[in-house]
């Protein structure tokens, strides 16, 4: 047998062993799922804005604690996290996947201690989100404002 017929043996054990993804379905799911959470956040937003009458500032405030609270204790629960296994990236809405991520490393390291466990390793996860936020509204603040020098 030579190495053509090899190569060729193994990729079709490869293309019989290959997992198929439901590519449509996962999409859906993770649509419908950071859509729902983003209908709450409006919703929180208009209820701060028109039933409370804040200002926007304070309403987008307020919005942002309470979909991180949520998410918090939604992850504190178990709940976002099964949520996260049904959905898929569906849940990482920036502020309440931000929020998971934090609450994730803080509770799987709180047998280590307040200090040494839940402070050092609260931001492992999160301080790679943090620098990559950064390091893009870096470049493309340097972007848009050597666009407006040569326009």
């Amino acid at each position: 047998m030579n190495r053509n017929d090899e190569k060729q043996i193994f990729k079709k054990a490869l293309d019989n062993n290959k997992v198929k993804r439901p590519v449509l379905k996962n999409t859906l799911k993770a649509f419908l799922v950071g859509g729902i959470i983003s209908v709450i956040a409006e919703a929180f937003l208009s209820f701060y804005l028109e039933v409370l009458g804040l200002d926007k500032d304070i309403s987008s405030s307020l919005m942002s604690i309470t979909m991180v609270f949520i998410a918090s204790l939604l992850t504190g629960l178990g709940v976002y996290d099964r949520l996260g296994q049904f959905s898929g990236a569906g849940t990482i809405v920036p502020i309440t996947g931000f929020s998971n991520s934090m609450t994730s490393s803080a509770l799987e390291s709180k047998s280590e201690g307040l200090i040494l466990g839940v402070m050092t390793n609260m931001f492992k996860l999160a301080g790679a989100i943090i620098v990559a936020g950064v390091v893009s509204a870096f470049v493309a603040g340097n972007i848009i404002y050597l666009i407006g020098i040569l326009v």
